[in-house]
């Protein structure tokens, strides 16, 4: 603990830089709770696919998902929603699971689809990144 201790007094702007990133890293689960609805992990996403069934939709560039993306995900970029908003379906009751690179924008899709009047629109906390570091399936087909 001492070791601790003096590295702090030793480097006090390496320790206020990690403090800082770390109020950084909480704030921003904070707002997107906040705004952005429920996240889901990735355990709930894999959940929710097998269970029922959502509509997955990637708001990513579609130069990236072309390289690769989730099993039976439709692309829409994120500046596209309301243009596209016919390819989200006309069962507004079904969910929809929305997901971009690191999950950043996830959250914004998700507040659009919402208010396009689909019930359910939940962002994958992570993005893409996430699924992929939990060795999860993508396709590039």
């Amino acid at each position: 603990m001492q070791l601790y201790l003096d590295f702090v007094i030793a480097h006090p702007i390496l320790f206020a830089a990690l403090a800082f990133v770390a109020a950084l890293l909480v704030a921003n689960e904070v707002h997107g709770n906040m705004t952005g609805g429920k996240r889901l992990s990735i355990p709930e996403a894999v959940r929710l696919i097998n269970d029922r069934e959502p509509l997955i939709v990637d708001v990513r560039a579609v130069a990236d998902f072309k390289r690769s993306h989730l099993l039976n995900a439709l692309n829409i970029p994120l500046a596209k929603i309301e243009e596209r908003a016919t390819e989200l379906g006309r069962d507004k009751s079904r969910p929809i699971l929305i997901y971009d690179a690191l999950g950043s924008s996830a959250g914004e899709a998700a507040d659009k689809i919402k208010k396009l009047g689909h019930a359910e629109a939940y962002p994958l906390r992570g993005g893409i990144n996430s699924w992929l570091g939990a060795s999860l399936p993508v396709t590039a087909k």
